[in-house]
């Protein structure tokens, strides 16, 4: 019964563990200028050039334009083509706003990096992103 006892109790850990891996806090976001609805939202060459286009370009329209991008290089989560698609609950932690955006591309800033049209203006509701340059943000993965 012991034996049982623990190993439940470490399967319980590691789906904690887990659940944890996917959402961060104090996250460095920073902006990127994808344009999508400028570039018919079009993840592929020659407007946008995403890492994710490989497979997510032949996505529909309604698929592509459903939520804001971001890149994504975030401390937690899934990485590289395992991200491409997901969503991402964004909170800026300055003032609570939040969106949900979707993973187009990854990134090397260790953080986010947002759309400017479709996420970043839409949580910087005091403009403090903006002259920083960044916001800090809070990230959970969400399904779309």
């Amino acid at each position: 019964m012991a034996v049982r006892l623990a190993l439940v109790a470490a399967l319980l850990c590691a789906v904690a563990t887990a659940a944890a891996a996917q959402q961060a806090n104090n996250v460095r976001a920073t902006y990127h200028y994808y344009r999508p609805a400028q570039n018919n939202w079009d993840l592929g060459a020659p407007a946008v050039s995403a890492y994710c286009s490989t497979w997510d370009a032949s996505k529909p329209l309604s698929w592509r334009s459903q939520y804001g991008w971001t890149a994504f290089c975030g401390p937690a989560g899934a990485h590289g083509q395992a991200a491409c698609g997901r969503c991402l609950r964004v909170t800026n932690t300055a003032t609570g706003a939040q969106i949900t955006a979707r993973v187009v591309d990854q990134c090397a800033n260790g953080g986010l990096d947002l759309d400017w049209d479709t996420v970043f203006t839409k949580i910087d509701t005091d403009g403090q992103g903006y002259q920083k340059g960044h916001l800090t943000v809070n990230y959970q993965f969400v399904g779309c």
